[in-house]
């Protein structure tokens, strides 16, 4: 059975705790034994760390050590999956600039709050997104800074951008994947957004 991890705390306001329930619960469909943690320090752990296939860090903003963060560093370049979603993973540790190297891009802003309705254009040809439709939201919309490496599985135009929602990633041998969605508990809970995170964190962890 693959091991998978979650590190969940962070801002409050993105229901760590809750968000983290209902990954765990796609995981363990995928026949997953899961973890969550919400301690950093169990990122200290690098052996332990070796045993999973899967890290999924949902910790919105925070501070991370160096300590920390490089055991997290280490572990996905040897070849441990990275998957996550909306702040947990794309804003977390501000003040990381390898960790959002190692993600793949960091949130900016949301202009329009968590009132804009706009579609999510997918590429179905990729194992993560396979079987999936576009579909429409009316949730924040990510604005992000994002490395030009990226693999860009999901992207709503805008008058001003095309701006990517999903992606995935190479670290080292490390499969990273994220998604942007996932502001509130109604939206991660849509069929759509079980489908992508359920398939994109098993894709990460090969």
């Amino acid at each position: 059975m693959k091991k998978a991890l979650i590190v969940s705390g962070g801002w409050s306001g993105h229901k760590p705790k809750e968000i983290s329930e209902i990954l765990a619960a796609y995981l363990r469909e995928k026949e997953f034994e899961v973890e969550i943690t919400t301690s950093l320090d169990t990122l200290l752990d690098e052996e332990k760390l070796m045993e999973l296939n899967l890290i999924v860090p949902n910790w919105t903003m925070g501070d991370i050590t160096q300590e920390q963060l490089q055991s997290l560093l280490n572990t996905i370049k040897t070849g441990v999956g990275l998957a996550g979603l909306h702040g947990g993973m794309g804003d977390a540790f501000r003040n990381a600039a390898d960790y959002q190297f190692m993600v793949g891009g960091q949130f900016v802003a949301h202009p329009g709050g968590d009132a804009v309705e706009y579609t999510v254009q997918v590429d179905p040809a990729h194992p993560v997104t396979k079987g999936m439709k576009d579909f429409t939201v009316k949730s924040e919309l990510y604005y992000m800074h994002v490395d030009p490496a990226i693999h860009v599985l999901a992207y709503t135009s805008t008058e001003q951008v095309k701006m990517p929602v999903a992606w995935t990633k190479q670290y080292g041998e490390g499969r990273v994947f994220y998604c942007a969605l996932g502001h509130s508990i109604e939206l991660v809970e849509r069929p759509e957004m079980n489908k992508m995170m359920s398939q994109g964190m098993a894709w990460a962890a090969k």
